[in-house]
Formats: structure tokens, sequence, C-alpha cells
């Protein structure tokens, strides 16, 4: 259940997002799990609208995932259906004749075919979701759709998140203004692989499938799947973006994501996804601190992600930084753990700007008062070179508190 206490990384307030024309929002309240609070959101978006998605590599991906994966192929969409409470994951065929019903009653409403139809889940696993109380929420749910509702739609999505998260940028394409707007949820179980929790953007740029999946994906490359809460996969991971060609139409002669007409999006793209996947951070369940972890001199981009995720998945670097204690030895295991090649006698570590080690020992000049404000405030800079080459990377993380335990201890009270 979602917990009372709000994350001290959290914004003060939820951003200002504009209404995006073509895409329109209600929630309802159906106690699939939760009582008394909106645990299932509808988006009906404009016909023409394109859609393209990244998924959780898991091979234990809920019913959800696989029916998104079918259907992206198709890359149409005209609406969305998300519940909370329960991820309908290793529910067999019964969790397959639940988004089949769904996506069914749903497009009867929508005007449209069930390929247009996508869906997403999150909550507990293992347990069968009951498709009725979602299909007898539609009536109501397609009366009171509005174009302002963000704030509501990224409630209604939330389990032990202790904020909505959303964000917007916007960018110039073909001489016109274009707005991008996301949602995500997201907590626990956070270690994307190829995917987020679950996050929803919106755009009135005109697009092609195919291009909005490579841009996509290269932004959830180096946002999504670079963040970490507790090294854990979801079954459930699910990112989309939807793309209603409302602001004007398609640019002619497209061909590559790589078109410089592109760049712009490209950009607030980027943005968006790095401040939707950093406030999922912020929100890891206890957390504390917002830790960034830089990476250079690895053999190659890739090695880099993975000497960081290596720091950034260690208990023992989390909880030192839990206690604002600078134990950097603990950084030092994680590298040498990652299995990536780092040279120990030309690693360099920096905490806070502060050099606290150099060609594979102590630096000389090194003195722990240095480091104890930076330490105490909430949000951590760690940096390393590994002496290797030239590839790098950026992690972010959280630091893991008693609270963790707390929360997971008891998530099926």
């Amino acid at each position: 259940m979602a917990s009372n206490i709000r994350s001290p990384l959290a914004a003060e307030h939820f951003p200002v997002l504009p209404a995006i024309d073509g895409v329109a929002f209600a929630v309802g309240e159906t106690g699939i799990r939760y009582k008394n609070r909106p645990d299932v959101l509808l988006a009906l978006v404009a016909p023409g609208t394109t859609v393209a998605g990244v998924l959780t590599s898991s091979k234990s991906r809920s019913a959800p995932v696989d029916w998104c994966a079918e259907k992206l192929k198709g890359g149409a969409a005209r609406a969305l259906i998300v519940n909370s409470g329960n991820a309908n994951a290793f529910t067999g065929s019964a969790g397959v004749k639940t988004v089949t019903t769904v996506a069914k009653a749903v497009a009867a409403k929508a005007k449209c075919k069930p390929h247009e139809i996508f869906q997403a889940s999150t909550g507990v696993i293992g347990e069968p979701l009951d498709p009725a109380p979602i299909v007898k929420a539609l009536p109501q749910l397609f009366g009171a759709l509005r174009k302002d509702a963000w704030a509501d739609a990224a409630r209604a999505i939330m389990t032990t998140d202790t904020f909505p998260k959303a964000a917007s940028r916007q960018a110039r394409l073909g001489g016109v203004t274009v707005t991008l707007n996301g949602i995500a949820k997201g907590s626990g179980m956070i270690a994307p692989d190829m995917a987020t929790m679950l996050s929803f953007i919106f755009t009135d740029a005109a697009m092609p499938a195919r291009l909005l999946q490579k841009l996509l994906a290269r932004s959830s490359a180096r946002t999504f799947n670079c963040i970490t809460v507790d090294g854990d996969t979801s079954t459930s991971d699910t990112l989309l973006i939807f793309a209603t060609g409302t602001a004007g139409p398609a640019l002619k002669g497209l061909k590559s994501d790589a078109d410089p007409r592109l760049k712009d999006f490209a950009r607030a793209l980027d943005e968006l996804c790095k401040d939707l996947a950093l406030q999922v951070v912020r929100d890891g369940e206890g957390a504390e601190k917002l830790i960034e972890i830089a990476i250079t001199g690895a053999e190659d981009d890739k090695s880099a992600r993975k000497i960081g995720l290596a720091i950034a998945n260690s208990p023992l670097v989390k909880t030192a930084i839990a206690g604002e204690d600078a134990n950097w030895g603990r950084i030092v295991m994680a590298i040498g753990k990652s299995g990536e090649k780092a040279i120990r006698d030309k690693l360099k570590i920096w905490i806070g700007g502060v050099q606290l080690a150099r060609n594979g020992m102590r630096a000389p000049d090194y003195r722990e008062e240095d480091i104890v404000p930076h330490m105490k405030g909430r949000s951590i800079a760690i940096k390393a070179d590994v002496g290797v080459g030239r590839g790098r990377a950026t992690v972010w993380t959280c630091d893991l508190t008693h609270r963790y335990i707390d929360i997971n201890g008891s998530y099926r009270s």
C-alpha cells in the first residue's frame, strides 16, 4: 500500500502540464486492491495516433506486457488502460483472458479495434486479476474524460509511490512548437532492463511509429536504464509514447532518427525521460539521498554503465551513504566485483568533488573532514575513473535505509 510518508527528495509541487490536443484522461475507483482511492486510468488519444514502446526484458513478464509487445507491431493507438494494485503477472491463461476482455470492452467504447488498445498493470504478482471491475468502470471513465487531468492520472497509477510523478518539455519540430508530457510510477523493484516501471509519454508531434520507436529506445537506454533502487527488475516495466500528430503534419522525407530536423525533439524527449527517471529514484522506497555515480576511463560506455550499476546496487555502498559514512573502500570493492576491466593502480575516486583515491591508493592529501558536509546533504556525487579507455556513463540510485525493509516487509499485509 502507498506510504503516507512523503519522500524528502520529492518536489514541493506537482508540475504544470499543459493540455495536449488529442489526449484526455479519466480515473476511477474499482477496489481491485486499494479502497477509497483511484486505481484505474483511462487515456483516450486521437484517431491517427502513433505509438512506440520499450518493455521489460524479464522472462516472467506480465500479461499486459505480452499484449503491448504484440500490439506495438501495428504502431497505432486509440486508448491506454492502466490499473494499480494487481500486476496481472504470473497468472497464466487467466491473465491472457483478462487483457483480451478488457481490450475488447475498451475498444467497443472507443469505437476502434482491440489492437489499438494498450494496457499496463502494476501491483501484487501472482494474483488473478478479475476484469469485471475494470469493464464495469468504463462507462463512468468515458463520461469523465478531461484534458487537464494529468495529476489525477499520475496518482491513479501509484502503488508504494509517495508522490505522483510528471514532467513536461517543448521542442521545435519543422517550424512548429510541440509539447511532450509524461507521467510515471515507481518506487521499489527498480532496476529497469530495457524499460521503466510504468511511464506514459504523450506528444502532439506527428511522428512515424518506426522513428518514434528508435528515439524512445535511445532515450530509455541513457535514462530509465541507468537508474536503480534495489537491483530488482519488474515483471511489468512498460514505457509507452503516444504521438497524436495534432500540432501539424509529419515532416516530409523523414527516414532516419539521425535526421537533423529531429534534434530538438530528441533533446526534449531525453530531458523528459531523465526527469521522470530521477523522480522515480527520488521516490525510492525509504530513500533519504539521491546518488549520482559518474564513471569514466572504462573500456567502453557499456562497461562504464555496468561498473556504475555495480556501485549503485551495492547494499554496502548504499547503507554507508545512508549512514553518511564516506567509506570509499566499498566503492573500490564494487568496481572490482563488476567483472569489467579496471586497472587497480590507475583507479581514481571522488566524492562531492573531493579526491579520495588516486594511483590505486588513498590520496595523500585527502582529509575525511573535507567531505563530511557533502555526506550530510540530500544529493551525493560519486565519480570514479578506472584507467582503461574512454568509456563513460552516469547512473543514479538512492541510499538504503531501514524504511525499505519496513515498506517491503508489510507490502502484502
